[in-house]
């Protein structure tokens, strides 16, 4: 009985984060390649999106923690301050608005491919500045990931390219790495308030990360620059983008409580198997859905990557065990 109800609460679990990521994927690239009204016009701010997405969720998770502060599931004292995650909140407003301007210059699919090889940047850091050591199986899994992506990147469908605001590779990886960098701090800095604070909820830290990441969006949408102002306006002048804007968020805020739930559940290998396929099924939308044929050679380097990753996360696992 035990099993089958495990069994249930994962599919309900995968079910979850494939339909909000999943839809989230199909909406993302709706923006970077769709052209709203009469005038045909682009939805330039793609950065922003990630702004309005971030307070959908700060509000979403603030009202969760509410209530379990009201239950007693949650005790004050077991949760980190609520100013630990400024730093955090800096890196993560930065990292995304990276990885969606590069929608501008590469196709979705290629993004969703460069953003899956955090791995590569790491494994080549730390042999070459602290002299670290993998097992073989490590190196041919980053070996399989950075030659799949550089062959993914070589040459694309014309078709696709065509619909792109500015097609640039050079550039659009580029934002892409920068994405990954700031990403790898954002992460180092929420294990070291995990560290200090074990027993700090995981919806404490949604809701306080996503306050952060929206007062900085905040800064730069409305008082350093007039985007906010601009994307306001034109969803004003186009009603289908706000309402694509609105589901873009909701599906990030369901999205991570989905992600969060499963870990605590199941733990990080298990989510990070289920995010890793959800991105093959990203890319298999991408061609389906929106008309973005990939080339063969594309193909075979797809799964290149994903067969990379997910053998990096089953040798880490092993490690772990043993350990």
């Amino acid at each position: 009985m035990a099993t089958a109800k495990n069994v249930a609460l994962l599919i309900f679990c995968v079910a979850g984060i494939y339909s909000a990521y999943l839809t989230q994927g199909v909406v993302s690239e709706h923006f970077a390649l769709k052209r709203y009204g009469e005038e045909k016009e682009r939805f330039t701010h793609l950065e922003s999106l990630n702004g309005a997405q971030s307070l959908c969720c700060f509000i979403w998770a603030w009202l969760i923690l509410q209530f379990m502060f009201m239950t007693g599931s949650i005790k004050p004292e077991q949760t980190a301050s609520w100013h630990a995650y400024w730093k955090a909140g800096l890196t993560n407003s930065m990292g995304p608005a990276f990885g969606m301007i590069a929608l501008k210059n590469i196709t979705y699919s290629a993004q969703v491919l460069v953003k899956s090889c955090k791995m590569v940047p790491v494994m080549v850091m730390g042999t070459v500045l602290y002299g670290k050591r993998y097992s073989m199986v490590e190196y041919i899994c980053m070996s399989l990931i950075g030659v799949g992506v550089a062959l993914f990147g070589r040459k694309s469908s014309s078709k696709v390219s065509s619909r792109l605001a500015n097609p640039n590779t050079v550039l659009g990886y580029s934002l892409c790495l920068l994405n990954l960098a700031f990403d790898g701090y954002t992460n180092a800095v929420q294990d070291e308030i995990n560290k200090k604070h074990p027993r700090n909820p995981p919806i404490h830290m949604m809701a306080w990360m996503n306050f952060w990441t929206s007062v900085y969006y905040a800064l730069y949408l409305f008082i350093i620059t007039n985007t906010g102002f601009e994307m306001i306006a034109f969803c004003a002048r186009h009603p289908d983008a706000a309402w694509d804007v609105i589901l873009f968020c909701l599906c990030g805020a369901f999205g991570q409580l989905f992600i969060f739930f499963t870990i605590k559940t199941f733990g990080s290998l298990v989510n990070t198997l289920v995010c890793t396929t959800r991105k093959f099924f990203n890319i298999l939308i991408s061609v389906v859905w929106n008309s973005n044929p990939l080339l063969p050679m594309q193909w075979t380097a797809v799964f290149m990557v994903f067969t990379g990753l997910i053998a990096s996360s089953l040798v880490k696992t092993k490690k772990h065990k043993q350990h």
